[in-house]
């Protein structure tokens, strides 16, 4: 049995957010758990943009790990509607919106970049992809997703990864801040060996702009978003 948290997370008055009338709301069943996707596909042999989401609400404001992780926050998804491609898809994360009944509060705390969920992303990619080359989108902890699962699944055809605001190191991530590791995480060994654009807020205090730098090193262009804070990104380019 599923929960469906869509309703009040999408369309409740604490954040009035719809989509763009092209974007159809498709759940996505993938291993363990059902994910959340808005897709506009409109030339169906074309390239396709998939947009992941970030870590959303993972813990409340006690320090406790949330109830519900489903991002209160609109940036990736408005960046995903605005994106005027012919195949645009924008990926939650497991348990965000949709509650499947796998889900545990591990899966979005020190889990959140497990095995277990990288595999079922890549999994929900590859559904909606098909046979297309992807250009890979992912923000904040989505960069590392992203980055795990290109890293993990080399046959996933990537034409592009882009990061925004990534989180591309979570142990040194962590350690910047005196949290407590992800233990039961996976992080990437070395930067994916794709074409790659790194976007970073140069007011960012969630990801600063060190750990970005000194993770992407030489292998992948920097741009740096003036006066951008973690969650200020209005334009990557599509």
């Amino acid at each position: 049995m599923r929960k469906v948290l869509l309703f009040f997370a999408l369309y409740g008055c604490a954040t009035a957010w719809k989509p763009t009338a092209d974007f159809k709301f498709v759940p996505v069943k993938s291993n363990d758990y059902e994910i959340a996707t808005y897709q506009k596909i409109t030339k169906p042999k074309s390239d396709i943009h998939i947009y992941i989401e970030g870590d959303g609400r993972a813990f409340d404001a006690y320090g406790r790990p949330a109830s519900d992780p489903t991002p209160r926050g609109t940036m990736m998804r408005d960046l995903a509607m605005r994106d005027k491609s012919a195949n645009v898809v924008y990926m939650a994360r497991p348990c965000q919106f949709i509650m499947s009944s796998a889900c545990s509060d591990t899966d979005w705390t020190d889990g959140r970049f497990s095995a277990k969920i990288i595999d079922s992303m890549a999994t929900a990619i590859k559904k909606v992809a098909g046979r297309r080359k992807i250009v890979l989108i992912g923000y904040s902890g989505g960069a590392m997703v992203s980055g795990l699962v290109i890293e993990k699944y080399p046959n996933v055809p990537i034409k592009q990864w882009v990061t925004v605001a990534g989180v591309l190191d979570h142990a040194a991530w962590t350690n910047y801040f005196g949290d407590a590791p992800l233990t039961k995480s996976l992080n990437l060994r070395k930067m994916p060996n794709v074409p790659a654009k790194h976007y970073i807020g140069e007011d960012d205090k969630v990801v600063p702009n060190e750990l970005s730098r000194r993770a992407i090193g030489k292998t992948g262009e920097i741009i740096v978003v003036p006066n951008a804070g973690h969650d200020d990104f209005t334009d990557i380019g599509f």
